[in-house]
């Protein structure tokens, strides 16, 4: 992905991206962009939050990065691209569950199973 893309995507849809999923957890879980770092450290949205006292099975706090694929960060500058956006937007909260379903993390326990874990390739479908 070229820079300009790049800054396009974590300038007007990452931080649109953090909000929504930080309005879902609250105060409890810290959602932050982190910048595209040149080929191989796409923009990230990363979440972290201390670990339930009650959570089992997991026994690290949680610590996810959130990227999406190249191809589908270029579909949003196209038309219709905008409202794409909106409706994976108002599918996030869904998704977040398809997200943990496949993954060693339990986003309600803010525990996984590795110390990091990357989830990448995202699309933008709802």
């Amino acid at each position: 992905m070229n820079q300009d893309l790049a800054d396009r995507f974590e300038r007007e849809f990452a931080p649109r991206i953090a909000a929504v999923i930080a309005n879902i957890f609250g105060e409890h879980v810290r959602v932050e962009v982190i910048p595209y770092a040149g080929a191989g450290h796409p923009t990230r949205v990363r979440l972290s939050g201390e670990r339930l006292a009650n959570a089992h099975g997991y026994h690290y706090p949680l610590n996810v990065s959130l990227t999406w694929d190249s191809d589908a960060i270029r579909g949003l500058m196209q038309p219709g691209g905008e409202a794409r956006f909106a409706r994976y937007l108002e599918a996030v909260r869904i998704k977040l569950g398809n997200w943990e379903g496949g993954r060693p993390v339990d986003f309600g326990s803010r525990a996984q199973a590795e110390p990091a874990i990357l989830i990448g390739g995202l699309d933008f479908e709802a």
